[in-house]
């Protein structure tokens, strides 16, 4: 996940795909969650919310977590709605 750190426009994707999916609120939600972590990181990497030494990103020992379990149960959300609209055979 330290690829978001150099790239953060890979979490802004992520997040727009989300928002594309969303049917379901959960993963809306996590979308938009995706989305502020791109912003935060964008601001981090630019030194808007960090001045000076920031090699110590103890705040990503929470993120990273957090968006692991939000992206898995969106991910859960949308694969039990698409087997809820199969039909039985």
């Amino acid at each position: 996940m330290a690829i978001f750190i150099k790239y953060p426009f890979l979490a802004a994707i992520i997040g727009l795909l989300l928002l594309g999916l969303g049917r379901r609120r959960i993963v809306v939600v996590v979308g938009v969650i995706w989305l502020l972590y791109a912003a935060y990181e964008t601001s981090m990497q630019q030194r808007w919310l960090c001045s000076g030494e920031c090699n110590i990103r103890v705040d990503l020992l929470l993120i990273y977590p957090l968006l692991l379990v939000a992206s898995g149960a969106a991910g859960a959300s949308v694969l039990r709605a698409r087997r809820a609209r199969k039909p039985k055979s």
